[in-house]
């Protein structure tokens, strides 16, 4: 394996290159040739390493099969972003992404403690934003170490060349599973931002798309990739309610109830289209991820809220912690709802809201002031 400096020029890759030389080639004596069937990132991820280590290279074929075994679009999209990070990082100390050992993995997670994170300036995707927190960070490496698990589970490579996972002795960030940093709006301030996107927000022609957006994100408690891939054919009806089946994180399918108002809001929306996404352009291509949190931290501005409240969890987070609020709140009913496997993660959200609130620190203070008696005169 040679490396390429990174300011080589990227040559095209050549799918039709099928002999025993090239990637391709490399993984047919596994079972099948996989390239048939990668989704699209798994095409874009092997087209940007072939373009750096070459079409006849391993590394673009056991990467692009890798996000290709992922369940869900989101975890490859996630994955793929962090592999990067990796790649550049080995390349840039002149290390074949194949050829990471234990102490450049070590040093890669203390390097991500100062990296800094891509920010939108101008247009442009810069290096300028804060580094990433613990769990974000323990994210990355997970991502990484599970790249080369699944190269090891290949057996693509002989053993003197990889014998061992790099990330295994790894030390990863400390993370409190049931705390969470995301703020989510108030009521009001969702209510607000809703009433902002449908009346003001610019421009006009894609202000009740967005609108209904954010009632899909909210009523439905889903995440903005979830929402962006529903489907018009997955609407329907099931003993007497509205719903809509989309894929949410996981890759698995659940089935929304879809209230009444959200109902008519989409069919308006739809105007007749019986196929296709339920959210598109002007041009019926499907609405892209940045293009829509940004518009949301548009209206966000212009309703004078916090534009970091509104993420790509944000709104799931704020849904998720109105909905404990409410009298009689079920969390069995909040989990299902909010797609969460495990209930510790429907109640850290029940955590974070009472945290301050119920704090046992307003009793103890009240208890205890009635035992000091009055305050003394504090010499000034």
């Amino acid at each position: 394996m040679t490396i390429t400096p990174a300011d080589a020029a990227l040559p095209v890759p050549d799918y039709s290159n099928a002999d025993g030389r090239s990637a391709r080639g490399t993984l047919v004596r596994l079972s099948a040739d996989p390239r048939d069937d990668w989704p699209p990132r798994a095409r874009r991820l092997y087209d940007y390493l072939a373009g750096i280590y070459g079409a006849g290279d391993v590394l673009p074929t056991l990467a692009a099969a890798w996000l290709m075994h992922q369940r869900s679009d989101g975890t490859r999209k996630t994955y793929a972003q962090n592999f990067k990070l990796l790649e550049e990082y080995a390349r840039r100390h002149s290390v074949h992404p194949l050829k990471v050992t234990f102490l450049l993995a070590d040093a890669f997670a203390q390097n991500l403690e100062t990296l800094p994170t891509m920010v939108w300036r101008s247009g442009a995707r810069v290096p300028e934003g804060p580094p990433r927190d613990k769990a974000t960070r323990h994210n990355v490496l997970s991502g990484c170490s599970s790249f080369y698990k699944f190269v090891l589970q290949t057996k693509a490579l002989p053993k003197e060349q990889m014998d061992s996972n790099p990330f295994e002795g790894v030390l990863y960030p400390v993370i409190d599973p049931m705390f969470t940093r995301t703020e989510g709006l108030t009521e009001e301030q969702f209510a607000k931002l809703a009433r902002t996107a449908r009346d003001e927000h610019q421009p006009r022609r894609t202000a009740f798309r967005l609108y209904v957006l954010l009632l899909t994100l909210y009523h439905l408690c889903l995440r903005i990739d979830a929402a962006l891939g529903a489907r018009i054919e997955r609407l329907g009806h099931d003993r007497g309610h509205h719903v809509l089946e989309v894929e949410v994180k996981g890759g698995y399918w659940v089935k929304k109830a879809v209230p009444p108002s959200l109902w008519h809001a989409i069919q308006t929306l739809i105007e007749g289209r019986t196929e296709g996404f339920i959210f598109i352009t002007s041009t019926g291509k499907p609405l892209d991820e940045p293009s829509q949190l940004r518009a949301m931290r548009s209206v966000a501005k212009r309703a004078e809220l916090p534009q970091k409240r509104v993420g790509p969890h944000g709104i799931k987070h704020a849904t998720i912690t109105h909905a404990l609020a409410r009298p009689g709140a079920r969390p069995d009913r909040v989990q299902e709802w909010a797609d969460h496997n495990d209930p510790r993660t429907t109640k850290r959200y029940n955590r974070r809201r009472g945290a301050l609130d119920g704090s046992p620190a307003y009793d103890a203070a009240s208890s205890l002031a009635g035992l000091l008696g009055d305050e003394p005169d504090i010499p000034g």
